[in-house]
């Protein structure tokens, strides 16, 4: 399902400043984008536009053909994910099952059907063994993987994940690489707010960067870290691997460590 943006602005009731300004994208069905940035740059707040959670001052957003303009969150939840950063602040359920239902279960899924997504979603995140627990008990990664499995449960076309791998481990950052995957094959979109350079680099094609709530790329992952200027003024950083391949001239400069270890190999032979 395509999500189209047009000259989207907003400002916060206290701001002194645009938070969003007159921003313009679309966004293809079964996509992969990463919305990055500095910090107050606006990614949040561009993505709670796309569930409702805020509705535009100035613009408009279309989810598929549909303008979203005017409908509750409810409505747009059928449509649109939205992954908080702090799983905390979407954990409400007293059992592990229950809080993966909950979403699909709102959504009017049918008894047979809510038991497969959800059962589907525990084994994607390994928390089947976790099932009956109550969520309060788990670790910040476990409740953080609990978030990710009760978003994807909902089978809704597009998923906005704010901050994913944060305070994940390496297994754990596998199980999120394979989900998406998972996403992307059965054509959904996944749009991924994120500061990880590391994950956009290996897993996320397009970026789009956002500064001072304005688009200031949208391309491209490999020429986005092709321009210092713009990731300096964004506060961005490349991959340690894709500076160690400018340094030694590398050309394309390569984006994971297998690039890097491709290219070294051809540069000696």
């Amino acid at each position: 399902m395509q999500i189209r943006i047009e000259n989207l602005s907003f400002r916060y009731l206290k701001s002194n400043r645009d938070n969003l300004q007159k921003v313009s994208c679309t966004i293809e069905a079964g996509e992969r984008v990463a919305l990055i940035g500095h910090n107050g740059s606006g990614k949040t707040t561009l993505a709670k536009h796309l569930n409702g959670l805020l509705q535009p001052q100035q613009g408009r957003v279309f989810i598929g053909n549909h303008l979203i303009a005017g409908e509750s969150t409810a409505q747009c939840a059928s449509k649109v994910a939205l992954l908080f950063q702090n799983p905390d602040d979407q954990i409400c359920m007293r059992r592990v099952y229950e809080e993966v239902a909950f979403g699909p279960k709102n959504l009017g899924h049918s008894s047979s059907r809510l038991h497969i997504l959800v059962k589907e979603a525990l084994t994607l995140f390994d928390l089947s063994h976790l099932s009956e627990s109550n969520p309060y008990d788990l670790g910040y990664s476990e409740r953080k993987r609990l978030a990710l499995a009760s978003i994807t449960a909902m089978d809704t076309p597009i998923l906005v994940f704010d901050e994913p791998t944060a305070g994940l481990d390496e297994r754990e950052i596998s199980l999120f690489i394979g989900a998406i995957h998972n996403l992307q094959a059965q054509g959904k979109s996944v749009i991924m707010i994120t500061h990880d350079m590391d994950f956009v680099a290996e897993h996320i094609p397009r970026a789009i960067c956002l500064k001072s709530g304005a688009v200031a790329y949208d391309g491209l992952v490999q020429n986005l870290f092709n321009n210092e200027e713009l990731l300096s003024s964004c506060s961005l950083r490349p991959p340690q691997v894709f500076q160690l391949s400018r340094h030694l001239h590398h050309t394309p400069r390569a984006l994971t460590p297998e690039q890097f270890v491709s290219t070294l190999s051809r540069s000696v032979q």
